[in-house]
């Protein structure tokens, strides 16, 4: 049995109960009874939001049923009055607002989240790669209020980029380069393509398995990818905005403009032969086609696009939809030290914001 006065009890707020967000709550609801019996922790969500509607709640939302109860909800959207209802909780006195959002508009409040004491948690890119101005206003806040801003799932989903970066760091290292496969929708687009196949083909698969964005082109332009360099190459210690990083459009230049994903679809396969080109290219010599991004420390120089691999190299012998990344630095500069596994999907996903969500815990003084 647990001791109750022992109990370590936090406030969870999630916004965005998307993908990710329902399957970090079935999680939580999956975890809940072994978090308290082995490690006296309770998870306790009171607030959930989606872009219409929210539920609050002065005691903790039944995890069995909090889509049904937010669906009848009839209080509208409205993060002013989310935070308000976070920073009104007296007990617990710990308290997590989580971002599983891809928006713009939501990092907006984590400066604010930060100085109420209200840690953040998100897989949201949008902050780490937005203005620099804004990033660094965010660091600053979690130094100054000693709130917690974790952020490891965007970057590689479930795999430990972003801690091993700052162990590295933190321990004396010093990043030379940092280079990686960091889309899962390009790794298993470029781990299918190949003889028999048309580019065209491989892409619209993609698609109809779930892999891209609704708009294919999302994924192609490269700039999910060149977001996740951002955010690791601030990390290694660069001052850099987005628009500094090279990136590569694998889009075709006229297709660029079509009026929807189906228009762009229609019209990729006239642009078969120029990727077939490639591939033959590189097949030639031995090698694979691979969409990379790079982060050159010294030379602040961040580059994001299609690279050709020797077939033994562990970029090219990935498989579905892998990422991997690669450190060299002062202490890993005969070999560097490499991190590789599944790179997207909601599990995965999910499971790297739960990672954060227990490290905060942690450092709130659970026994974990």
């Amino acid at each position: 049995m647990t001791d109750e006065a022992d109990r370590r009890a936090i406030a969870i707020g999630i916004v965005g109960p998307g993908l990710v967000g329902k399957t970090l709550i079935a999680q939580l609801a999956e975890q809940a009874d072994r978090l308290l019996k082995e490690w006296n922790l309770e998870l306790q969500v009171y607030g959930v939001t989606d872009s219409r509607w929210m539920l609050l709640s002065a005691t903790p939302i039944d995890l069995s049923t909090w889509q049904s109860a937010l669906d009848k909800q009839e209080t509208e959207a409205n993060l002013d009055s989310f935070t308000y209802h976070f920073a009104s909780i007296q007990h617990p006195a710990d308290k997590i607002i989580i971002d599983c959002t891809a928006s713009a508009a939501v990092p907006c409040f984590y400066t604010k989240w930060l100085s109420l004491g209200i840690h953040v948690v998100t897989p949201n890119k949008r902050m780490g790669s937005g203005p620099l101005q804004e990033y660094l206003q965010v660091k600053e806040a979690q130094r100054r209020y000693g709130a917690h801003f974790l952020a490891e799932a965007s970057v590689g989903a479930g795999l430990p980029v972003l801690s091993t970066a700052r162990s590295l760091l933190c321990t004396g290292d010093r990043i030379s380069t940092v280079e990686g496969v960091f889309s899962g929708t390009l790794s298993y687009i470029f781990n299918t393509y190949g003889p028999g196949r048309s580019f065209s083909e491989v892409v619209m698969e993609a698609k109809k398995k779930g892999y891209t964005e609704p708009d294919p082109r999302d994924d192609l332009s490269g700039m999910d990818v060149a977001r996740k360099v951002v955010i690791l190459a601030r990390e290694a210690g660069l001052r850099l905005e987005l628009e500094a990083v090279e990136v590569q459009s694998l889009v075709p230049e006229p297709l660029r403009a079509a009026q929807s994903a189906a228009e762009f679809l229609d019209g990729l396969p006239q642009f078969d032969e120029e990727m077939a080109a490639r591939a033959e290219e590189a097949e030639t010599a031995c090698r694979k086609l691979v969409y990379v991004g790079l982060v050159e420390v010294a030379s602040g120089r961040c580059t994001v696009g299609l690279k050709a691999y020797a077939k033994d190299h562990p970029f090219a012998q990935l498989s579905g939809s892998d990422n991997v990344i690669s450190f060299s630095s002062r202490r890993y500069n005969q070999q560097p030290l490499i991190i590789r596994g599944p790179g997207a999907g909601a599990e995965v996903t999910a499971a790297g914001v739960f990672s954060d969500l227990i490290q905060v815990a942690h450092g709130l003084g659970a026994c974990v």
